[in-house]
């Protein structure tokens, strides 16, 4: 029975070689060049120091980087985040000499995307390639960033948070679009009292030819924001949506800036979502069964190769005379807490009785602007000293 052809990945593909081993190189391009059928390669045999990428990234323009981690292993785990601090988008493969699930996971949590291990076969490669192109597939120039708003358990205002980020995101001639994928309980309907006939099973439906007459169709513009709804009515298959890549990629094409609604964390229509996402936006309250909930649901993300580098920690309707302090949380999760939002329990309410997002006079609107100009770059706050409590004690058995 004849053999099918060897799948090809279209685009440039122009590949960054760190590797002491040149026997790797030897090795891994002719499998490289059978996948990928415009494909060139730059090598170094020992790695650089942190001042020379910025140069060697701006003269060789890879897409895609091949990094051995040998000893000694900090020098090559260190240059993981020294990469993507000079280009985020980078898809890194660190290349392993053994089955080291220690160090499997330590790389993945610096932020490369995928690992190998010799000897290398064409199925080992192929996948990973197929994993990159679904991570972060060639995007046109004009592409847009996405933002993936995650909670980490139910109720924890995750949808508030997206919705009100996304207007506040709205400057200038900036085009936003605010995306409810969450097929079970999508709830942005009702938070801004919108209805629609369409919904993103409808862009689904035609994933592979999505064009601009469908999209115009499917979305509702509210105060100048394209809002893509989740379906009012439950139908079959529902819970088994498995990728949400076709809609993600012409959104990341058409606007500036995409906001993700998102259901939980977990499942694969989800992890579709984490996985094309530039940043994922982890919400939680101070809520101890909260909190250990954002520790199953990190586990969940290394655990399925979606980068730490990414992933920002939210803590919504903070209340520093209930649940857990601020310094408590960020040591017992081992994560820095990116922003905290504050309880505004009557605002909101007001919010949601109006479909309107909240003003910035509000104590939750100005958190949303801060939030923005946070994911913006700008400087964290000034952080206040406070003694730790013995309540770190209870996430030891599982941290």
């Amino acid at each position: 029975m004849p053999q099918p052809d060897a799948p090809k990945f279209s685009g440039n593909w122009k590949a960054l070689f760190i590797c002491p081993n040149q026997k790797i190189i030897r090795d891994l391009a002719p499998v490289l060049r059978q996948r990928l059928p415009n494909f060139s390669g730059h090598d170094l045999t020992s790695y650089p120091a942190r001042y020379q990428l910025p140069e060697i990234l701006s003269a060789e323009a890879p897409n895609l980087c091949f990094l051995e981690i040998s000893e000694p292993r900090d020098a090559g785990l260190g240059l993981i985040p020294d990469l993507l601090h000079i280009n985020a988008k980078l898809p890194i493969i660190v290349v392993l000499s053994n089955n080291d699930p220690e160090l499997v996971l330590r790389s993945l949590r610096q932020g490369a995307s995928d690992f190998l291990i010799p000897p290398f076969t064409a199925d080992q490669v192929e996948a990973a390639l197929q994993k990159i192109v679904r991570l972060q597939p060639v995007q046109a120039s004009n592409s847009g960033k996405v933002y993936c708003i995650m909670p980490a358990k139910g109720g924890c205002g995750a949808s508030t948070i997206a919705s009100n980020l996304a207007y506040k995101m709205k400057r200038g001639d900036k085009r936003i679009l605010l995306a409810d994928l969450d097929p079970l309980a999508g709830t942005l309907s009702f938070l801004l009292k919108i209805k629609s006939n369409f919904s993103f099973l409808d862009a689904l439906a035609r994933s592979h030819d999505i064009d601009a007459d469908l999209w115009r169709a499917v979305v509702t513009t509210r105060q100048g924001v394209d809002v893509l709804l989740s379906p009012e009515v439950m139908t079959e298959g529902m819970s088994e949506l498995k990728d949400a890549g076709s809609i993600i990629e012409y959104a990341r094409g058409t606007y500036d800036l995409v906001v993700l609604d998102t259901g939980g964390v977990y499942g694969e229509w989800n992890l579709s979502q984490a996985q094309m996402a530039d940043e994922i936006l982890l919400v939680t309250t101070n809520e101890l069964t909260a909190l250990q909930a954002v520790q199953r649901a990190l586990g969940y993300l290394d655990a399925n190769n979606i980068g730490r580098f990414k992933v920002r920690l939210i803590v919504n309707r903070y209340d520093r005379h209930t649940g857990l302090s601020k310094d408590v949380i960020g040591t017992a999760l081992h994560t820095d807490i990116f922003h905290i939002m504050p309880s505004d329990y009557d605002a909101i309410q007001k919010s949601l009785m109006e479909g309107k997002p909240l003003g910035p006079a509000t104590s939750f609107g100005k958190s949303v602007v801060g939030l923005v100009e946070r994911l913006e770059g700008a400087a964290e706050p000034p952080k206040k000293n406070s003694s730790l409590s013995g309540l770190l004690s209870l996430f030891s058995r599982t941290s």
